[in-house]
């Protein structure tokens, strides 16, 4: 009748336990994702979509350079941070394995064996038992770890995929940095050279007294200025070529690479919408199931406040019976159940709860503000794209008209309407120009790498 009694008890405590969220798996909370994007349908070249998502593209599909595919090919197999987070991952698998494992009964074999000598007499005790315990995970606080063990596996696998998003962002910012700072150093050296021809020429002119010595002296300044400015852009190159290799898990080493010109970007861009973030940004995914983890330290700790159900036994070979020692041995088994229930340990309980109460609530607060930052991403991706397009197409016409303008100071110089040194304004002006087209260029696929990457591609 006692043990209907306590049978009927722990299937109304487990009833009444399961309203209270110990054996319930997390579920997502609600989250606000429309509009984060902002105002994606004014924005030219964009296409939002349910169906399409740019973010969902292979990474060779988008940075299309056979170089740079395979200096990516390269970062991904030996850049350091990308090993680390894989080991990471190794980490958890091994930490959840553990947690699966804790189901199961333990076992130990512990033979002990004594000698005794007393009145001349020598006794010869042993015993070979094997011992097994194991915890009846009743009230959810194994089930509790193992979840969480395996909120943490998926939180680590997350921080995997987005060092390796931001192992392709990158490497391929620095490859197109490399490009355009070519492309400037050629400008430069060309501009150069063409302001050194002009030293000489208002030299000869100040020489036929068609100029004077500002006139010279002018030029000489404005060609050594320019020629000042080489050095800088070789060092910047370097350093790229620097940090680049390191990306690769290399040395410092000089980078083969194609130019600006041949690059194919996307034209058209899709963001899909924006409760893809969910799944597809790394980031975010991590931010939750690290919600997840303290979701279930929270359920650990409700746990706490009930009895621990722990059955162990052994069983084994032994020739001690009390006093009288019995050769050959004689097999003996016994089996224990107990029940701890925590009672002075109540505030340290509670102290617990409210702990991993208040962490999962910064946890929910993460995760929120995690989806806001990738939709501010997002937006001033597709804004910084859609600017550094209008640059460029007023950028050409402004080297349009320079170019015309040098042209005219030129000839208007041979008619004696003008001065040579409009001629050099003219050329300095074009130069500036020229080197704020490639940079506009630059900043144009520096915004698609960053919407790429807000959008979770490169998974």
């Amino acid at each position: 009748m006692v043990m209907k009694k306590q049978i009927i008890f722990m299937i109304c405590a487990t009833a009444l336990l399961s309203g209270c969220h110990i054996y319930k798996s997390y579920e997502r909370p609600q989250v606000k994702t429309a509009g984060i994007y902002r105002d994606t349908a004014s924005i030219n070249n964009i296409q939002a979509s349910d169906t399409t998502n740019m973010g969902n593209l292979p990474w060779k599909e988008i940075f299309r350079d056979p170089k740079l595919q395979t200096l990516i090919k390269q970062g991904l197999s030996h850049n350091v941070d990308l090993q680390t987070a894989m080991l990471r991952v190794e980490e958890t698998k091994a930490s959840l394995l553990a947690a699966k494992l804790a189901f199961a009964p333990s076992l130990a074999f512990s033979p002990q064996g004594t000698i005794a000598r007393f009145d001349g007499v020598t006794a010869d005790t042993y015993s070979l038992p094997v011992t097994a315990s194991w915890q009846v995970d009743l009230f959810g606080s194994l089930l509790n770890a193992k979840r969480e063990a395996k909120a943490t596996l998926l939180q680590s696998e997350a921080y995997r995929q987005a060092v390796q998003t931001q192992v392709i962002a990158n490497i391929s910012n620095c490859y197109y940095t490399l490009l355009m700072l070519d492309k400037q150093l050629a400008i430069t050296e060309k501009t150069a050279k063409i302001w050194g021809e002009n030293v000489l020429t208002m030299k000869a002119m100040k020489k036929a007294g068609m100029t004077n010595e500002a006139g010279v002296s002018q030029s000489e300044a404005t060609y050594y200025q320019i020629n000042a400015t080489l050095p800088d852009l070789r060092r910047q190159i370097r350093e790229t070529e620097n940090t680049l290799s390191l990306l690769l898990g290399e040395g410092p080493q000089q980078i083969q690479r194609s130019t600006l010109a041949d690059q194919q970007m996307p034209e058209k861009l899709s963001t899909g919408i924006p409760v893809q973030m969910l799944s597809n940004r790394p980031d975010v995914k991590q931010a939750e199931m690290n919600l997840a983890s303290t979701y279930y330290s929270t359920n650990q700790a409700r746990s706490a406040f009930y009895p621990q159900i722990t059955l162990s036994g052994s069983a084994g070979w032994t020739n001690s019976a009390g006093a009288v020692i019995v050769n050959p041995g004689k097999f003996l088994a016994t089996v224990v159940g107990s029940l701890t229930q925590p009672l002075f340990y109540r505030g340290t309980n509670i102290a617990r709860l409210k702990i991993a109460k208040a962490q999962q609530q910064e946890a929910l607060l993460a995760f929120q503000q995690k989806i806001l930052v990738a939709g501010t991403e997002v937006s001033n991706a597709l804004y910084k794209y859609q600017t550094a397009g209008e640059k460029c197409i007023q950028r050409e016409q402004q080297i349009l008209s320079l170019n015309n303008s040098v042209v005219n100071t030129q000839q208007l110089m041979k008619l004696g309407s003008s001065t040579y040194l409009e001629v050099l304004t003219a050329q300095q002006s074009l130069l500036s120009a020229q080197l704020s087209d490639v940079q506009d260029n630059f900043e144009r696929i520096q915004a698609v790498i960053s919407l790429y990457q807000a959008l979770g591609g490169g998974r």
